[in-house]
């Protein structure tokens, strides 16, 4: 056994052979794959990676089986579904690329780590990594946890739950990861813990006590969504990291427009990506100056704005067209609002956020009182409701513009709303 010293969770315990695991290449390279991407342009502090999350959701795991079993009359849980557990907690995170979510969930470039075939063969199909992990009976079952296109029997689905259901052990760490490294300051109760159990192989939420309704456990796991929600708020969908967000997409666009491989992204870190972008592909100004002005800090500006103010069935159409891409139509409204303010359509973004903007972790499965087990969202929870709501509110598009642009944020904004064709909803100070 091992112990390792953490900054967010103290000391983490790790085994001989989960430690074989971390030090395989393909778990090394995660070191340079910063959790939250471009965020650290706007929190400075935000630099912790993939590498330090996959060890910290490994230990989130521990704790969580900790208590399945000591809640359980049956006692223990089979040996190899708790290692394969591990295994696949640790290894979770291994088929990211750098600026992952960037990438795959607001510019849509590449499909999702977690349902890419493609990357999970790349990544945990061959290597070190995927070596050691079927060798043994615990490796293999984490496997089949970890893969896109694998079902678990029915009684061990708990197996893939505890590392990637909606309240799960990945979220448990990353939600005090993110807080601490962006010097927030919003926490859970450890007591959130004692509230795991596995329900029909599933892993759920208890939220009974003696034939009755655990109130405590129902305002700690609404704590959870709160949380979630701060985070949304302040941090994933904050407009100055989508504009750093977006401008590396860019550049990442134009390098697979011309060859650029996922599975040479699937090799890269953050640092590797931009210094081998700038090598390869060093005639393309168009791409080389955006990689200047990002790594310089030289970030887009916002000039125009909507948001659900313009009707959920406008909005889904925005969706649609924008975030989806449909028939091009993004590409055609930067261009078009390139030519209406006369400069080159990079310099020129449009960002449009991801349908639905559900809070997925108030899905959780739980045991309520009389033995059902439903949604958290099923529960009649005013408090439930209104986070949801809040965080659907935050569903925005917006047109930004490079600071070379030099004919003004409010120029800018007229020409996205004749393109977009919805009023500017940003305040006139803000253009």
């Amino acid at each position: 056994m091992r112990k390792l010293r953490d900054a967010v969770h103290g000391d983490i315990c790790l085994t001989d052979e989960e430690m074989v695991a971390l030090d395989t290449p393909q778990m090394q390279r995660l070191r340079g794959i910063r959790q939250l991407g471009a965020t650290y342009l706007v929190y400075p502090s935000a630099h912790h990676t993939r590498f330090e999350h996959c060890m910290g959701t490994c230990w989130m795991a521990k704790r969580i089986v900790e208590r399945i079993e000591s809640a359980s009359s049956a006692g223990e849980l089979p040996e190899v579904e708790k290692k394969a557990i591990f295994l696949a907690a640790l290894a979770h995170d291994v088929t990211h690329i750098p600026f992952g979510h960037t990438f795959e969930d607001e510019r849509r470039l590449l499909q999702r780590h977690d349902l890419s075939a493609g990357r999970y063969d790349l990544l945990l199909g061959e290597g070190r990594l995927a070596e050691l992990l079927r060798s043994t009976e615990e490796g293999r079952l984490a496997l089949r946890a970890l893969s896109p296109s694998e079902e678990l029997a029915p009684e061990r689905r708990y197996v893939r739950d505890v590392v990637s259901c909606s309240i799960c052990a990945d979220l448990l760490d990353y939600l005090k990861r993110d807080n601490y490294f962006c010097g927030l300051s919003y926490e859970y109760d450890e007591r959130v813990f004692h509230y795991f159990r596995v329900a029909d192989g599933r892993l759920a939420l208890d939220l009974r006590q003696g034939g009755l309704l655990r109130r405590d456990a129902l305002s700690e796991i609404t704590n959870l969504l709160r949380i979630r929600y701060v985070l949304s708020e302040r941090v994933y969908y904050h407009h100055a990291k989508m504009a750093a967000g977006v401008m590396i997409s860019k550049a990442v666009e134009r390098a697979l427009d011309a060859g650029l491989t996922e599975r040479e992204l699937c090799s890269l870190t953050d640092g590797s990506l931009i210094y081998s972008l700038r090598d390869r592909f060093c005639d393309d100004r168009s791409l080389v100056e955006l990689l200047d002005d990002f790594q310089e800090r030289r970030l887009f500006k916002r000039c125009y704005m909507i948001s659900r103010r313009i009707g959920e069935d406008e909005a889904q159409r925005v969706v649609r067209r924008y975030h989806l891409n449909e028939n091009g139509a993004r590409d055609e409204a930067e261009g078009r609002i390139a030519d209406a303010l006369g400069v080159p359509v990079h310099h020129v973004a449009l960002y449009c956020a991801p349908p639905g903007m559900a809070l997925k972790e108030a899905d959780v499965p739980v045991t309520m009182p009389g033995g059902k087990m439903d949604n958290l969202s099923a529960f009649n929870s005013e408090e439930i409701r209104v986070l949801k709501d809040q965080h659907r509110a935050l569903w925005r598009l917006y047109v930004f513009v490079s600071p070379r642009v030099k004919v003004g944020l409010g120029a800018a904004g007229r020409a996205g709303e004749d393109v977009i064709g919805y009023p500017n909803e940003l305040p006139a100070q803000r253009r």
